[in-house]
């Protein structure tokens, strides 16, 4: 999954660009812009792909994703002929002039636009001051659709529900070497999750020893690269949860994991739920 950099197109008469998505596959790739983007998610539920990070969303997640950081969403079987809901805001940081952040009032912004470049993730909001001002940056017009971004912003600066979805160690911006490596191991495991890669398989897909591989992602990571594919396993054990068409049993063995005790472990340790737990959190 090679990150894509993508030109974000504006309306001649407005400074950034907001509106309402309703399809499930516009830009489900793994891409990048200079843009800040703000998502809430109103209808639509499945996998989101920031960073070095791999979890689920759904119905009432707030996200907002810095300037450069990778990211995709892929939606739910559910959603493949379905319509969703989803706002969706890009804006340059300097779009309101490159001084505005550097005024002493505004240093609560300039925290949330500086912060967002971990990802900053509400799960189910339901603080409907935010969502609702979400909702009035793209339907209002003039200077009222500025101010309710700024709202939206300074409101997810104090929410005491959010996280940061990105790990420290995360580097968006790779040598253009370093970027190609990490794209190669990205992209040969979000194809092979399924079958059990060995330390010796993917090194050799870096082309580096195993022991250098081990050293170097973790530096650019911030984590193992067993910590990593399991994540990236509990992510699609999260999809297929949702959509209640195998047990439990039968998605642990489909996502790659040997025995169920591990993936009991695994999926409690990354979600902070069972399985079943999980599942039942959507009935």
């Amino acid at each position: 999954m090679k990150p894509h950099h993508l030109a974000i197109a504006t309306d001649s008469t407005k400074s950034f660009s907001a509106k309402c998505e309703v399809l499930p596959d516009v830009n489900n790739w793994w891409h990048y812009h200079d843009e800040l983007e703000l998502i809430y998610f109103k209808n639509g539920s499945g996998t989101q792909f920031v960073g070095d990070n791999i979890s689920n969303f759904k119905n009432g997640d707030i996200v907002l994703v810095g300037s450069n950081l990778p990211h995709y969403w892929q939606f739910s079987e559910q959603f493949k002929d379905a319509a969703i809901e989803v706002y969706v805001v890009h804006f340059n940081k300097y779009f309101w002039g490159k001084e505005f952040l550097t005024l002493p009032e505004n240093l609560e912004l300039l925290k949330v636009i500086e912060k967002s470049g971990q990802g900053i993730q509400i799960k189910e909001s339901n603080n409907t001051y935010l969502t609702e001002a979400i909702v009035r940056i793209i339907e209002t017009q003039g200077t009222k659709k500025i101010l309710s971004l700024i709202e939206v912003l300074l409101e997810i600066g104090k929410c005491s529900n959010s996280k940061y979805l990105v790990s420290l160690g995360f580097k968006a911006n790779f040598q253009e070497s370093e970027r190609d490596r990490i794209q190669n191991i990205y992209n040969y495991t979000l194809k092979n999750y399924k079958e059990q890669i060995s330390l010796e398989t993917i090194a050799k897909i870096a082309k580096m020893s195993r022991t250098s591989f081990c050293k170097f992602f973790k530096l650019r990571t911030g984590k193992t690269y067993s910590v990593f594919l399991n994540e990236i396993r509990v992510g699609n054990a999260c999809k297929m949860l949702i959509e209640k068409k195998l047990t439990v049993k039968e998605i642990c063995f489909e996502s790659g994991f040997l025995n169920f005790s591990s993936f009991h472990k695994c999926f409690k340790d990354s979600t902070g739920q069972t399985p079943l737990k999980y599942q039942r959190s959507y009935k």
